[in-house]
């Protein structure tokens, strides 16, 4: 196990001069490093795939909080191989690095997994096995919004303030594990709000609690010409509120009936399913001519399934088992800062 103890990095992690690999990497200029016996050299991200990729064949990042350093250090003192190593620059206040090497890390990540996973530490581990989309040039994002973009579920929130949030909310959890077909379960939850004050909508907008890291990546990506979606399951205020605070190319959700000021408990038009998020992404990249290997989707729960698959990078965000078993990458530990270090820089 690693030491989760304040005190300084192991013997094995620090060279003759002091030095840890992390503090090479993070406060020295220089090319190389020796640990243990072993070569670390350095290279630019951006350099990955002309120098880097032809000579290895794995490849993982580390991204986490700067108050696990101590951590980090320790897990890189059980570096067994040679190895070569990129400091991940990006927007915010995350620390990552990017380690490519010719032989398997399978025992580095097991004991990633065992140990700072296990503690729940602010560190996540990406496994890269295909070329990532490049952040610098124009892309596709498409978001769920609940558990995703924001940090509720909105149905759920409606439900308490209508009175009937416990009904509702049990429902919500059978469809997330993917045990309910989605229509059926949105039209059961939904029928719970008839009678409903509408102005509980209005109430809810203005309390929506972003999901923290969302607005740090989301500006480091608009700022490189990326679009960005959301593809909701929920309902089109709270799609259209993110949309103007967030200033998003495109919303969809489903459409709640409201006559004389009240819920009717039915929803109308096309139902926004698992089916139509996931056409959500072919019809975005046409329109907005984004090229193939640039479309990223991100959600947390079975009925984004299809819209992940349907991307050229699929990323589940402290997601259910059904959705991380079928996506790329898995953010389970990070806030939404991570996102941007799936990306190539």
């Amino acid at each position: 196990m690693l030491n989760p103890s304040t005190a300084s990095p192991s013997a094995s992690a620090v060279n003759k001069n002091g030095d840890t690999i992390l503090t090479w990497l993070l406060s020295s200029s220089k090319n190389d490093y020796q640990h243990n016996g072993l070569l670390c050299q350095r290279y630019n991200e951006s350099d990955y795939h002309n120098q880097i990729a032809p000579l290895f064949c794995e490849r993982i990042r580390v991204v986490f909080e700067q108050s696990v350093q101590q951590h980090i250090d320790i897990w890189l003192a059980s570096l067994l191989v040679n190895a070569s190593f990129s400091v991940l620059a990006r927007s915010n206040d995350l620390i990552g690095i990017e380690i490519a090497t010719q032989k398997p890390l399978d025992e580095l990540i097991a004991l990633f997994e065992q140990t700072l996973t296990q503690e729940g530490l602010a560190a996540e581990l990406l496994v890269i096995t295909e070329p990532l989309p490049l952040l610098y040039q124009k892309g596709l994002l498409v978001m769920d919004m609940d558990s995703t973009a924001i940090q509720i579920e909105c149905i759920d929130e409606l439900a308490v303030l209508a009175g009937v949030g416990e009904e509702v909310s049990a429902v919500t959890a059978s469809a997330m594990r993917g045990e309910l077909d989605f229509e059926q379960s949105l039209r059961l939850r939904v029928s719970k709000l008839a009678d409903a004050d509408a102005a509980i909508i209005d109430t809810l907008c203005k309390t929506l609690p972003l999901m923290p890291g969302l607005t740090a990546s989301l500006e480091e990506l608009q700022t490189n010409q990326w679009r960005v979606v959301v593809a909701s399951g929920g309902f089109t205020p709270f799609v259209n509120h993110l949309m103007h605070q967030l200033k998003l190319d495109a919303a969809f959700a489903n459409e709640l009936v409201i006559e004389e000021g009240k819920l009717t408990g039915q929803v109308t038009g096309e139902v926004v399913d698992a089916n139509y998020k996931a056409n959500v992404i072919g019809k975005c990249a046409q329109k907005w001519q984004i090229d193939a290997g640039q479309v990223v989707a991100i959600g947390d729960g079975a009925n984004d399934i299809p819209m992940i698959q349907a991307a050229d990078l699929g990323i589940a965000f402290h997601a259910k088992p059904k959705l991380i078993a079928a996506a790329n990458l898995a953010v389970s530990q990070l806030d939404l800062r991570a996102l941007v270090f799936c990306l190539q820089g």
